[in-house]
């Protein structure tokens, strides 16, 4: 009897082992599997977000790209570009003042102020003396003709054609400046000698904003060809004429706001964008 007892304890204490390890078992297989549908979530995140930081980036770009292309139509028919370099004479695409806070679509804040600060000095939130504008720095090593940039271009994208052709969240700032490699110290003012480098050359640097901090910056410049005023006053006659063109042939234009459709014929009196 005592024998049978002692092999039904024995029976029990081996299912008793038995069971230990296969819940040892079934814990370190629950872990495994924990941790590798762990690491498949923080995965398909972290792709999720890189992709959602693309198309912003590519989409900031983008929206960049068309503010520059606008005021690029614009400065096709300014009649002085002395008067472009001041701040006097600005493009149709704007806003209203070419200061103070702009609220995005998206709820937050944007400062021209501050971008325009941070284009001319390198710091935002801070006015902008001719000393710090001056100063030779590795982003603006041209000293005293380091171009001043003035607001020239800015308003929400969506602003660019009429009627909410375009659905975008993106604003775009597009500031003009006198290009850095004229030697007259004086970036107000086109060169007007005819050996002068620069002379007939604008600098544009397009910044566009959108959700999420998406951000791009296109820096250009762009150049009159080399012919008489007389042909130049042609050419943006010309290119006046057609902008009047587009607005009556929609009834929904604003002469001199918006393009329902932006072109630029580059002819021999006209501009070419370098």
């Amino acid at each position: 009897m005592s024998g049978r007892l002692h092999e039904a304890r024995q029976r029990n204490r081996r299912w008793q082992a038995d069971e230990g390890v296969a819940l040892a078992i079934t814990l370190m297989s629950l872990l495994l599997l924990s941790a590798l549908g762990l690491t498949l979530v923080l995965t398909t995140m972290t792709e999720t977000e890189i992709t959602g930081n693309y198309r912003d980036g590519r989409e900031a770009l983008h929206a960049t790209e068309a503010g520059l292309e606008r005021a690029v139509q614009d400065l096709l028919t300014a009649p002085d570009w002395n008067a472009v370099l001041s701040g006097q004479i600005r493009s149709g695409f704007a806003d209203g003042s070419p200061s103070g806070v702009r609220v995005l679509p998206d709820g937050s804040t944007l400062d021209l102020t501050d971008v325009l600060n941070l284009a001319n000095c390198g710091y935002p939130s801070r006015s902008c003396s001719s000393a710090d504008m001056d100063a030779r720095t590795r982003e603006r090593p041209w000293g005293v003709n380091n171009p001043r940039y003035q607001m020239y271009a800015y308003g929400a994208i969506r602003d660019i054609l009429p009627g909410g052709a375009i659905d975008s969240k993106y604003y775009v700032v597009v500031m003009v400046g006198d290009d850095p490699a004229e030697n007259d110290g004086n970036p107000l003012q086109d060169g007007v000698d005819i050996d002068n480098p620069g002379r007939g050359v604008l600098m544009l640097r397009a910044e566009g904003f959108g959700p999420d901090g998406a951000h791009a910056i296109v820096e250009t410049s762009v150049a009159q060809s080399e012919t008489t005023d007389l042909e130049r006053g042609y050419t943006g006659q010309g290119g006046q004429d057609e902008q009047n063109r587009r607005a009556r042939a929609s009834p929904v234009q604003t002469p001199g706001k918006a393009l329902t459709r932006s072109e630029m014929a580059v002819s021999a009196g006209g501009l070419s964008v370098q």
